[in-house]
């Protein structure tokens, strides 16, 4: 699928790290580091512009590394582009970790994963058809 891009950062665009890769990372495009401090969150500009065909969302989600090592991921997660928006792609970080993290120019920061979706039409009725689970939430099946 083709997709429309302005690249306005100083950094190559992003692209699938192996052939069966569902995310490309997203790299920060800052002027000078930014140190995020412990539970602090901050928006990082990627420099990036989309125009995504109708159907369609790009998903912003943490990197497993950042998450493991450094406590770092997305704070909205998965952070949601539509295909009508038009502005710079940002991204949501936050710290859960207990020491600072600098986040570098170039540095990625994110992945991001074109998607396709579904527009809804609700249908209102009266009432739903039976399931084994029925109204069963959070924790019904036990932990086996």
């Amino acid at each position: 699928m083709k997709v429309k891009i302005i690249n306005k950062s100083h950094h190559e665009l992003p692209a699938y790290s192996t052939e069966l890769s569902a995310g490309m990372d997203l790299r920060a495009n800052i002027d000078e580091p930014i140190v995020l401090a412990p539970m602090q969150r901050t928006l990082v500009p990627t420099g990036l512009y989309l125009s995504l065909p109708a159907g369609y969302e790009a998903q912003v989600r943490p990197r497993s590394g950042l998450a493991i090592k450094k406590g770092i991921t997305v704070l909205n997660s998965p952070g949601t582009i539509d295909a009508d928006y038009r502005g710079e792609v940002c991204v949501i970080l936050v710290n859960l970790s207990a020491e600072p993290f600098t986040i570098n120019d170039g540095e990625r920061i994110a992945q991001m994963v074109v998607a396709k979706h579904e527009t809804v039409e609700w249908s209102v009725v009266e009432t739903l058809d039976e399931t084994e689970r029925g109204e069963g939430g959070f924790g019904h099946s036990g932990t086996k």
